[in-house]
């Protein structure tokens, strides 16, 4: 909190927050043991009781991201290079692919994030609904494996994903990536199923085949039966950590009471000790500007 707060003093802008500021040698070996449950361990931590109650709104946003220096770099969330990002109902719906779904009150289906580690923070919780569920990947695969074995060579083949308008100029609107791929001999599932289906609005993406439609859903499948995942719900104060190779995460849909209204704060982190996904993928969605990712606070 003092570090937080000596930074705010020095109206330093939160870009220019270096690790060392923020040393927390009180919290170095729990930083090392949740780093050690991502990279080994079975890839989820939640941490409860972050001041959230004790700073101002830029302390807050200082201090978590102070922390998770200490986890990762934090790389850029959208096309403007924001590295904090405000997971809340902005008041649109998402009635085509330029809106992000964090920016609305729908659900989220099963999904992985960029980066290597996805950070969410609880400012305030929802009056109702929004319930956090998490599966494991290598579950998901098993069943996979099991059920369906024949699909595996599918999401192991590049897939159309959108790039929600957010592409650099004179880049096509979709990139291709598959679902599965092998990290260190090790399969890991990066996975937004909306973003490959929304792919098929550019008439210059791939079709999806029959094949790639089953695999999508039934991975979407898997992930929400109840047996598959965990879930959770958040207060003020807790950070949940995921690595992206390991769990693929959901948001139930939400209502907001007026003096309740739901605030996450989320970072993605390119882990320091460890290399979990694809190299751009590690590096967050890049700069419509070609400048660097920063945070704003």
């Amino acid at each position: 909190m003092d570090a937080a707060r000596t930074v705010d003093k020095d109206r330093g802008g939160s870009h220019q927050v270096l690790r060392e500021a923020f040393e927390l040698a009180s919290l170095r070996a729990s930083i090392a043991a949740w780093v050690e449950l991502l990279k080994h361990g079975h890839g989820f931590v939640l941490v409860r009781d972050f001041p959230v109650d004790e700073l101002s709104e830029r302390q807050t946003e200082l201090a978590y991201l102070g922390l998770g220096l200490q986890m990762g770099v934090p790389v850029s969330q959208n096309a403007a290079g924001d590295v904090l990002g405000h997971v809340r109902d902005e008041g649109v719906e998402r009635i085509d692919p330029s809106v992000r779904l964090y920016q609305t009150r729908q659900r989220q289906d099963f999904h992985t994030d960029g980066a290597d580690i996805v950070g969410l923070l609880c400012l305030q919780p929802s009056g109702s609904g929004g319930e956090s569920r998490i599966a494991s990947s290598a579950t998901v695969y098993n069943r996979i494996l099991m059920e369906r074995p024949d699909l595996l060579e599918v999401l192991y083949a590049p897939m159309p994903w959108d790039r929600n308008d957010e592409e650099p100029e004179g880049e096509e609107p979709f990139f291709s990536l598959p679902v599965v791929s092998d990290v260190d001999g090790i399969p890991r599932i990066f996975f937004i199923g909306w973003y490959i289906r929304d792919a098929q609005r550019h008439s210059g993406a791939p079709r999806l085949t029959s094949p790639q439609n089953e695999a999508i859903e039934l991975i979407e499948r898997i992930a929400n039966d109840p047996s598959v995942y965990l879930e959770m719900d958040f207060r003020p104060g807790d950070i949940q950590w995921l690595a992206n190779d390991r769990i693929l995460h959901s948001r139930e849909a939400y209502e907001d009471d007026p003096a309740r209204r739901r605030h996450l704060l989320r970072l993605w982190l390119a882990a320091r000790s460890f290399a979990s996904v694809d190299d751009v993928l590690r590096g967050g969605i890049p700069l419509n500007d070609g400048g660097s990712a920063r945070a704003r606070s």
